[in-house]
Order: C-alpha cells, then structure tokens, then sequence
C-alpha cells in the first residue's frame, strides 16, 4: 500500500534498487557456494568428479551381499528387534521427558502467561542454547563423562527436544484467547488453574501433533547416536559396517528394520496429527 502511494518515478526506482539488490544477494550466493566447493574438493584425498562415479560401488557391495544371503534376513530381522525397542524406547522417553520440559519453558516464555514477566527473556534464551547444541555434541560429551549406553542419548534427545518443542509450543500459546484466563482470573483461580483450565484445552490439540512429529525425528536421532556408542540398533549397524563384507547382510537387515519402522510410525502419527487438527478445527 505504501509502495502504491509513490510517484510513478520513485516506484518504478525502487523496485530497480530492489531487484538491483536482489541479484547482488543472488551473486555472493552463487560465488560462496562456487568457492567453498572449490576448497572441499581441494582438501578431499580424491577430487570430487573423479570420486562420482563411484558413488554406488559400496552400496552396491552391500546390497550384492545382502541378496546372495538372503535366506539369512529373517533371523538378522528377529535378532536385532530388542535394538530397535532399545532405540524406540529413548526416543519414547525423550519425547515425553522433553515434550513436559518445553511445555513449562512454553509458559514461562509466553507474554500474558508467564509467572514471572521478567524471566520471559531469559528462559527464551535458555530455549535457543538448547535448539541449538547438536544431539551429537552434546551425547559425545556425556558419553565422556558418563560412559557409553543409551543415557548419554536420552540426555542429549531431551536437551534439543525442549529447546525445539519449547518454541513451537510458545508460539502457540502465544495465539490462545487470553479471554478465559481473564474469566478464570476475575473469579479467583490461581495461575496454575488459569493455564490448565484457560489455555489448556486451546493448545492441547498443537501441542500434541508437535509432539508426534518429534517422536519421529527423535526415532532418527537416536539411531544415528547410536554411531556414537550409544546403544540402539545405530550401534549394531555402525559394528556391522566395521566388519566389512561378510557382515553386509546383517546391514541390510538392520536398514530394513529402521525404514518398515520410520514408515510405521509416520504412518500412525500423521493420522493423529490430522484427527487432532480437524478435531480442533471442528472445536
């Protein structure tokens, strides 16, 4: 509308200035990305055109592998189930564990809610340390000090979860009607009622579906700890890897394993997620 109120003359020169700036942005963007792969291929022990045609050789040795031992997958399949469960289990707890963790940092965080108005900034800023730390990082240095097993994981999933959760779930409390808290409040409910009984029930549908697509990021991340020694079928795959050839079979079945898995819960959360979106469009 602002733009509209201009003299033909000094719009059709801003719009110049900003498609000038436009392609300057689109320009650096291009030199970076030209220059940064010019110095990874420099630093690769092989150049990077030379090495692309060979991008399926392991792969290929895996799957020849695999198809010559085949009769052996259903048994690798049944011996590796209690890896999975292992790996479901701390992506279950973490979900749960962070999923409680970013619901009070929500609250806190959340302007017109907030218990202490002057913590807002604060628990905030807790939330973005937390999104921000890598899984990885922060298992590597508890596998430090703790040791390997699946703790180190569930510490690490929980961390990142309530830092992530903790933002999704702040922006929608953030959008809840304020009206039924103001009700609760003009009759003398406590702040703990005015939140389980006034914005509750508004962000509960949310809140739940973030929740169910983290448990299935979390199913992925707590696999791919598991490279790092801890525990869960990633650290199966990753001994079945190190053996080299004559273990290949026993990947395979271990990738079987994790994708009829991620398929399933994919499928079971996304029609969570719209039962409860449409029952809260239906509310």
């Amino acid at each position: 509308m602002a733009d509209a109120a201009l003299p033909a003359d000094e719009y059709l020169a801003l719009v110049r200035r900003k498609r000038l700036y436009g392609a300057i942005l689109l320009l650096l963007f291009v030199l970076l990305m030209a220059s940064g792969f010019e110095i990874a291929d420099a630093r690769n022990a092989g150049s990077f055109v030379g090495g692309i045609t060979h991008v399926f050789d392991f792969p290929g040795e895996i799957f020849s592998e695999a198809l010559r031992d085949g009769r052996n997958l259903p048994g690798f399949v049944v011996k590796f189930l209690p890896s999975l469960l292992e790996t479901l289990n701390i992506a279950a707890v973490s979900t749960l564990i962070g999923g409680m963790m970013a619901a009070l940092l929500a609250i806190f965080s959340t302007r017109g809610l907030a218990l202490w108005p002057k913590g807002i900034f604060l628990f905030r800023r807790a939330m973005d340390v937390m999104r921000a730390m890598p899984e990885i990082v922060v298992a590597l240095v508890l596998i430090f000090l703790l040791g390997g097993g699946p703790v180190p994981a569930m510490i690490a999933i929980v961390v990142h979860t309530a830092g992530a959760l903790g933002k999704l779930f702040s922006e929608v409390a953030e959008n809840a009607d304020l009206k039924p808290v103001e009700g609760l409040a003009s009759v003398g409910a406590g702040w703990l009622a005015r939140i389980w009984f006034g914005i509750g029930p508004q962000v509960a549908p949310n809140w739940s579906s973030y929740a169910l697509l983290r448990f299935e990021i979390n199913i992925r991340a707590s696999a791919i700890l598991g490279f790092v020694g801890s525990g869960g079928i990633g650290y199966d795959l990753k001994t079945a890897l190190q053996w080299g050839q004559g273990k290949y079979d026993q990947v395979v079945a271990i990738f079987l394993l994790l994708f009829l898995t991620i398929v399933l819960v994919d499928a079971v959360s996304d029609r969570a997620r719209a039962r409860l979106v449409r029952g809260r469009a239906g509310a």
